[in-house]
């Protein structure tokens, strides 16, 4: 054994363990089978954070927490290096560093196992090191390594950073502007970590260096929001701490001769006599990757072609492999005919919808068009998705919890008389309702017409939630009632949730909880 690594101290038998647990760059997916057991079957959770209190590390880690476990926030007392404490910056820090260690001393001398989270890998760039520093010779200390933020992000751009002999250098971002131009000037290939204020210094190293040209930006790689281009045309002003820059190797940014390349990638095109393809109708849910179902994942994998709303394939991370075409929201049918189309000639087609593609989405426009005898030949399958009513009943508890009713109010399709008939004969039925489509530009007026027809069969103080953007960064969920409901706090991102006479909003936790009681007693009026 190698006299300079030491082995991890062996305390007591009473004591607890310290792991420390890399949950990868940000997609739960991507926490490995270890890592997802740990975290499952801890006594007690621990995690850094800044002084607002949320926790990347948490929220990646929270779909496999079981709920039973102590939690401990490590709350950072400063994020800026602006400081009164005597000793400095680095004295603060350092202090904050030995109270944190204490706490979980605590625990550890309790005999309680303590798990401690960490983005990307703990002994990369991470707090953990700093807990590991102060508790590994005192404990049984256990570290799991976790997909690194690089990795995640050269997956998240589809390149190779190195290849043959090249050289990978990874640099922090806070290092003087000259020093960091040098080291660039003397690499192969670079990662430059924690951009954010120092994103103007980075970008005129790698332009000194002679490597902004090959420069590519990643921010938040595999999370939601992720953004990848170039990174000579990023805005400063908006670069986030979670963020990196790339410059591959030349080998390795390289792209073969198409014509000369015996081992160039497969081409997808069908070969002669190839039979149809298919078309498959996927549903992303409402927002990112937390929401996509594996089932519908698979399929998006295995797809040949991308064919949807802009926006909407622009939630499905970029494959170098497969095609994308975009269009307007407003083409359905033509989005519908061009998919076909590409089935019919061998390709393996997904169609991309928000939420569930049979909920007012694409499902029904593709089996309209294949009903046709052009495509009678063509596969075509539609896998669920979850959908925003689902989502924002769920945010906000159950207002879906008995019997409701789903209704577009879109009049693009349909005229206005139809939508506010379907609206009477809900409310007249005592239905909760849920609302898709609301608003547009085009038709500001009929969230306020929509609720004065409402009032006809439901008494002002019902229940009314809108969901905005759910499980996005923009979520925003109010609750409010149909008497006092604000046209004004409604557009087309939200999904506005009507309940029935017995809808109940109940205080939980200092917030408001709604749901409909599955039991529906007597005397029940309709309003």
């Amino acid at each position: 054994m190698n006299p300079d690594v030491r082995r991890p101290a062996q305390g007591p038998d009473s004591t607890g363990t310290l792991y420390g647990v890399g949950l990868g760059p940000g997609d739960p997916e991507l926490t490995t089978i270890k890592a997802a057991r740990l975290v499952r079957d801890a006594d007690v959770i621990a995690y850094h954070s800044a002084r607002h209190g949320r926790s990347i590390a948490r929220r990646i880690a929270e779909p496999h927490l079981s709920g039973t476990a102590v939690e401990e926030a490590l709350v950072y007392p400063l994020t800026t290096e602006t400081t009164d404490h005597p000793g400095g910056y680095q004295g603060a820090i350092d202090e904050f560093y030995t109270e944190a260690a204490g706490r979980l001393a605590a625990h550890l001398d309790a005999g309680r196992d303590v798990v401690l989270l960490a983005e990307g890998d703990p002994l990369f760039y991470g707090s953990y090191m700093h807990m590991h520093k102060r508790l590994a010779g005192r404990y049984r200390t256990e570290v799991v390594p976790g997909v690194t933020s690089i990795s995640g992000a050269a997956a998240a751009l589809g390149q190779p950073l190195v290849e043959r002999d090249e050289v990978l250098t990874v640099l922090p971002g806070t290092l003087p502007p000259d020093e960091l131009a040098r080291r660039l000037a003397d690499t192969d290939s670079a990662a430059v970590m924690k951009l954010g204020r120092t994103f103007g210094n980075v970008r005129d190293a790698l332009a000194d260096a002679g490597k902004l040209g090959r420069a590519r930006y990643v921010e938040r790689a595999t999370m939601d929001g992720q953004r990848t281009g170039a990174l000579s045309d990023v805005d400063p002003g908006g670069v986030p701490y979670f963020a990196i820059a790339l410059v591959p190797g030349e080998v390795a940014a390289s792209v073969p001769d198409q014509e000369n390349d015996d081992h160039r990638f497969p081409q997808a095109e069908p070969a002669p006599g190839h039979g149809p393809g298919e078309v498959v109708v996927v549903g992303t849910g409402p927002a990112g990757r937390d929401w996509l179902t594996p089932q519908v994942a698979a399929a998006l994998a295995g797809s040949d072609d991308l064919v949807g709303y802009g926006p909407y394939l622009d939630r499905v991370p970029p494959n170098p492999r497969q095609t994308r075409h975009p269009s307007d929201n407003r083409v359905e049918a033509d989005r519908a005919a061009h998919a076909l189309d590409l089935a019919a000639a061998g390709r393996r087609v997904a169609v991309v919808s928000a939420g569930d593609p049979g909920i007012f989405a694409m499902a029904t426009a593709v089996l309209e068009v294949a009903a046709g005898p052009k495509y009678r030949d063509v596969p075509v399958r539609v896998l669920p998705g979850l959908s925003a009513a689902q989502a924002v009943s769920a945010a906000v508890g159950a207002p879906l919890g008995h019997d409701h009713a789903m209704i577009s109010l879109s009049d693009r399709l349909k005229p206005w008389d139809v939508v506010a008939g379907r609206l009477r004969a809900a409310a007249a039925a005592d239905l909760a309702i849920a609302i898709y489509n609301p608003r547009s530009k085009a038709r500001p007026w009929q969230v306020g017409a929509a609720r004065d027809v409402l009032l006809e069969h439901r008494a002002p103080g019902t229940p009314v939630v809108l969901g905005r953007d759910v499980g996005g960064s923009g979520q925003r969920i109010t609750v409010t009632t149909l008497g006092e409901l604000d046209p004004e706090l409604v557009d087309m991102r939200t999904l506005v949730i009507v309940g029935s006479s017995t809808t109940r909003v109940v205080e939980r936790g200092g917030g408001p909880i709604v749901f409909t009681p599955r039991h529906y007693g007597e005397g029940t009026t309709t309003g």
